[in-house]
Formats: C-alpha cells, structure tokens, sequence
C-alpha cells in the first residue's frame, strides 16, 4: 500500500445495533479514536433510529455520519421515509445511494437511485453510489455490462458543484454478508473500468473507489494495494469493535 494514499473506512451499521447498542459502539470508537484520527477518514452509517445521537459524539472526534437510505422528496406523505434534507439538517455529511440490499431486497430501481443522487447533491451530501453485479450475472460474464448500465443510470445529467468529491462504492452482490470476498485483483479490474467511466460521465468531481463484500481485518491490505481501491465498506464487521479496530489498525 502506498504510504501517500488517502484512506477511507466506511462502516454501515445497517439494522444490526438497536439505539443502545449503537450508542455503545459509537462512544467507544471515541475513546478509540486518538489511535486512528489522524490516519484515516471514517464515516459511520447508522440507522435512523440512532443517527443523531451517534453523529454528535462521533463529531466531536472528526469522524462523519451517513444516512443508510435517503427519500427523493423533502417532505411529504411518505409514510417511514427520511428525506436527503431531514438528515442533512441532523448532521449528515453523507449519504448511501443504491446500496445492493436497497436494489435487490426493496426493489429500488436505476431510476430511483438516480433521484436519491440528485436529492443528495440538491443538499450538500456526499454521495456513496453502490453499484455491483449478482452471481448469476457474473457466471454469465455481464459484470461490467450492469455496472456501467448502473452507472450510466445513477450519474447521467448530475449537477455538480466545482471539486465536488463522487464515492463509489463496488460491491459484488454474491460477496456482501457471505464472508467470500472479491479477490482483490479481480476488484480491481472493476475499480478501475468503473473510475474510468465515472470521471467520464461526472467530469467536474473527484471519484474514489472504495470496495464492499465481505471485507474484513484479514484482507483488508490486500484491497489497499491495488491502486484504484481507496477504501472499504463494511457491513456486519463494522458492527463489533474489535472486528472494526482490526482492520482500522491494518489499514493504518
């Protein structure tokens, strides 16, 4: 891993911690964080439920928050829905787009992840665009194919402020919560068609990858070496202190 490259670890609590339980967590990796500040840039997603509370403590250390799901609209008759702006105002500096679980469990479509981006850019958030092929579409060799027609669909005709940054975040499908990650070389013959296009279709933001699926303390290095992975998003391991600070600390 180069010693000049920026690092970034991305923890989605997704629904594992209650409001206790992710408090909990929250306040230690305070504790914990004289050890990694200054190394690296974390972002924590945690749910709805939690997200206000765990954003001030984590603030005061430098570490940032994310909505795990944002609405398209600012307001309205959308029943269990937080809008872009709602988190934006409780202290979110940024938000996940797309996430597979999103597309594949709730049926969120192309186009719906395209109007979660602009709602997101609309209010300052940083977007995190998940994007990631299934099993089956990579033992039929369309991995590249859904990912560019993920791309093309979430990124076509955004607005972006000058030296806005993009994160992308490729997480295959058959890796996430199996604990059978991407290898890494593979990842990153993804990672870099996908900068490729983004800087194409985004040409006015800075576009960092990260990857997600099942990556953990024992890997982790591995993914950092290769020069078009920045970072991680990390799901059920980012819930367990000790499971997160090993691979904040092989990261480091």
């Amino acid at each position: 891993m180069s010693v000049s490259k920026k690092v970034y670890l991305f923890a989605n609590w997704k629904m594992y911690l209650d409001y206790d339980e992710s408090n909990i967590l929250a306040n230690a990796l305070v504790v914990a964080s004289t050890d990694f500040a200054k190394k690296i840039k974390m972002v924590i997603f945690s749910s709805a439920l939690s997200f206000y509370p765990v954003a001030q403590v984590l603030s005061d250390v430098g570490i940032a928050s994310g909505a795990q799901n944002v609405h398209f609209e600012d307001k309205g008759g959308f029943t269990g829905e937080n809008s872009a702006v709602m988190y934006k105002n409780a202290g979110a500096k940024f938000s996940l787009v797309g996430h597979s679980e999103r597309r594949h469990l709730f049926g969120e479509t192309n186009h719906e992840v395209h109007q979660k981006m602009e709602a997101s850019l609309s209010v300052d958030l940083i977007p995190v665009l998940c994007v990631g092929e299934t099993s089956k579409e990579r033992k039929a060799d369309k991995a590249k194919d859904v990912v560019e027609i993920q791309l093309r669909a979430a990124l076509d005709n955004l607005k972006w402020k000058p030296k806005s940054k993009l994160f992308i975040a490729y997480e295959p499908v058959w890796a996430i919560g199996t604990g059978n990650h991407c290898d890494p070389i593979e990842a990153e013959k993804m990672c870099a068609m996908i900068v490729k296009m983004a800087n194409s279709l985004a040409k006015e933001t800075e576009v960092v990858l990260l990857y997600g699926g099942s990556a953990n303390g024992g890997n982790i290095k591995e993914f950092l070496k290769q020069p078009s992975i920045s970072g991680v998003l990390v799901g059920g391991a980012s819930t367990k202190l000790d499971s997160w600070l090993q691979i904040v600390q092989n990261a480091s």
